[in-house]
């Protein structure tokens, strides 16, 4: 990874002096010079659960993915974020963000509720965490899971969708994003079903997701072609892109699972949000601890210009 100027984004529920003196230590470990340093946030001036972020722009000859690789160590360590990422603001501005939707948008794997309805959840959600883990085939376990729902009544959809609990910060952060004039995307290995519920809640700008099959009032345990697995999802991001006259360093992706790896990797910005092992070693950014909210920390918002 390039050597150069970067951005230290530092996230928690409280910023503590012994915190700050661990972030100090890594700073001075890699021998890089803080040029500024900016509060992006404040918890003692919000209500309910806050957060405390703090943003340095940093300049040196450290490797940037050294340093990444240990703000992830301190983070785990910690139980906070710290994110570092290459400092292109002077000249990158991003416009699109494309999120993933279970797991990442919801506190939930639709295809997993759809299987606890029908009888066989256990079953399906063992295929789906290693499927997310990475350590089989997203499009032959997404098969696998499918032929598990054949019969499944249509009107168990809208129950779930209904029931579908939302990540924390994705209201604030959507309602942020619109503001600020980003277009955003949804690019799902699961359901266009719920990822239309979710536009229409959440005001989505474009929903990419796999389409059920039902005849008959009832799940056919087929979806049509082609499936959104990884390789669509990255290029779903890029076609959008393009489409908008926007170039790859100008996206942000936000996903969780092995599945979204690509997609995070061909984004301007691959933010690994509360995901898998894999996928938080893999991603160039990771969020783990702060809701969804903190993508906004991310890009440089403070408090004060921000939507509560």
């Amino acid at each position: 990874m390039a050597r150069g100027d970067l951005i230290l984004t530092v996230l928690a529920s409280d910023l503590t002096a012994d915190i700050q003196a661990q972030v100090d230590a890594l700073i001075t470990q890699f021998n890089l010079n803080v040029e500024s340093t900016q509060r992006l946030a404040d918890v003692s001036f919000q209500s309910g659960e806050g957060i405390d972020c703090i943003e340095y722009c940093l300049s040196g000859d450290a490797d940037s993915k050294a340093v990444r690789d240990a703000a992830l160590l301190l983070s785990e360590t910690l139980g906070i974020d710290i994110v570092a990422q290459p400092d292109t603001r002077d000249h990158v501005q991003p416009r699109l963000v494309c999120f993933d939707m279970d797991s990442t948008l919801i506190k939930a794997e639709v295809i997993d509720e759809l299987a606890r309805r029908h009888g066989v959840g256990e079953e399906v959600a063992e295929v789906t965490e290693r499927a997310m883990r990475g350590e089989i085939d997203f499009k032959a376990s997404f098969r696998e899971r499918m032929s598990k729902l054949v019969g499944l009544d249509e009107s168990v959809l809208a129950e779930i969708a209904e029931e579908l609990p939302l990540m924390e910060g994705v209201e604030r952060l959507m309602i942020n994003l619109k503001r600020l004039g980003y277009r955003t995307a949804i690019l799902s290995g699961g359901f266009t079903y719920f990822a239309l519920h979710l536009q229409k809640k959440l005001g989505f700008d474009e929903i990419h997701a796999n389409e059920l099959i039902i005849e008959n009032g009832k799940v056919t345990g087929e979806v049509s072609e082609p499936i959104v697995d990884a390789e669509r999802k990255a290029e779903l991001l890029e076609v959008i892109a393009f489409r908008q006259g926007f170039s790859l360093d100008q996206t942000i992706a936000v996903g969780d699972g092995a599945n979204d790896l690509k997609m995070l990797a061909k984004a301007g910005m691959g933010i690994a949000f509360r995901a898998k092992p894999l996928v938080r070693a893999q991603a160039c950014q990771a969020i783990s601890t702060s809701g969804l909210d903190g993508v906004l920390y991310l890009l440089g918002y403070q408090q004060q210009d921000l939507t509560p």
